[in-house]
Parts: C-alpha cells; structure tokens; sequence
C-alpha cells in the first residue's frame, strides 16, 4: 500500500467493494475472510459497510484522509488489488470527501487503466 492511500482511505469509505465469492476463505484459503461479506447476488458478495450509505469498508481501521490502513491487507479482494491511487475513481472518492488532490507522484500515468476492469465492481 503507497504512503498516500496509508493517509486517504477515501475509496473504502465511497463505493461498494463487491467481488465473486469465490474469494473468500469459505472457498479459497487465505482468501476475505467470508464473515467480513454480505451476499449481494447469486455469485457476488460485497465487503460489510460498503453495501450501503454512508460507505465505510469494515477491514478499514483509522480516520479516512488522515491515517488509515486495511485490517485485512494481505487478504483483501481483486477488486482492492486492482484499485489504483490516482484513477478516476480515486479522484472522484477524494473529491465526495473533500480531500484534496493527490501529489502528482501518485497520480496515475496516461498509460495506467483508470477505471478498474469488467471483471471488477467499485459501485
């Protein structure tokens, strides 16, 4: 996790983190760990707290925008691992919190995929 994202936190407190079940431990080993989920669909499940408004991922410890860290790091989902600081969904998140931009070394290149892929869903 970049320096940035240890102090925003601002996308675990913003969209609904949902991804297949099979990531769980109930399925794989050393995956989310499946109490930390609810069921949102026949084949998806949504980390708790990001299901619904106001938004806050229940693996995130701290105060957003100040100092945050993810309480199940190493066990987090596709969808947090393929979450990039500096892309337009990290902007937007910053933005609904009032946060301000990201220094530009965090920013994300032109090169870099800005919204996360198909597969993935940030809502």
């Amino acid at each position: 996790m970049s320096h940035v994202c240890q102090s925003c936190g601002a996308c675990c407190a913003q969209f609904r983190v949902s991804f297949y079940w099979g990531e769980t431990d109930s399925t794989t080993p050393g995956g989310v760990p499946e109490s930390l989920t609810t069921p949102i669909s026949p084949h998806r499940v949504a980390m708790r707290g990001t299901e619904a408004k106001p938004v806050r991922c229940i693996a995130l410890v701290g105060e957003t925008g100040k100092s945050v860290a993810c309480s199940i790091y190493e066990r987090r989902s596709s969808t947090c691992r393929e979450f990039e600081a500096g892309s337009e969904r990290c902007i937007e998140a910053r933005k609904a919190l009032g946060f301000g931009p990201l220094p530009p070394a965090f920013q994300a290149s032109s090169s870099s995929p800005t919204t996360p892929n198909s597969a993935v869903v940030f809502t």
